[in-house]
């Protein structure tokens, strides 16, 4: 049973899955292209649930954004097909050797499933940034 170039790794499928199904989360890391991704990875109906309070204190247009994103938080939390991004929060991004992008503050991040190239379990800490954590 090889790896097709293009095809989900079933067992990081299987891990977002219980984060949508169960509200699981996991510290994680991917890589990505050369990128390497680190954060938690947390459920849809979370990862949308955050976006849509970012914008529901604003304008119109913001409360728009803020409604259409929160339902799209449940109508991700009651699929039970595959699965096909991961959500992460609390995310860095190294590229090569410097400082992780961003380097302050919490970042969510969303992923293709089928992009990402291999991954292990925890986080990297930074000791430039550990004390944001």
């Amino acid at each position: 049973m090889g790896i097709e170039q293009g095809t989900k790794d079933t067992i990081l499928e299987f891990f977002v899955q219980a984060a949508n199904k169960h509200d699981f989360s996991l510290d994680i890391t991917l890589n990505v292209k050369g990128a390497v991704i680190t954060g938690t990875m947390i459920s849809a109906k979370e990862y949308f649930g955050i976006l849509s309070d970012l914008f529901g204190e604003g304008d119109e247009v913001a409360q728009n954004l803020s409604e259409e994103l929160s339902k799209a938080g449940n109508a991700a939390a009651s699929n039970d097909s595959e699965a096909y991004f991961i959500h992460m929060k609390n995310t860095k991004v190294y590229c090569g050797d410097s400082k992780p992008t961003p380097s302050q503050g919490e970042i969510l991040w969303r992923g293709k499933l089928r992009e990402i190239d291999g991954f292990f379990l925890g986080r990297i800490v930074d000791s430039r940034t550990k004390k944001e954590q």
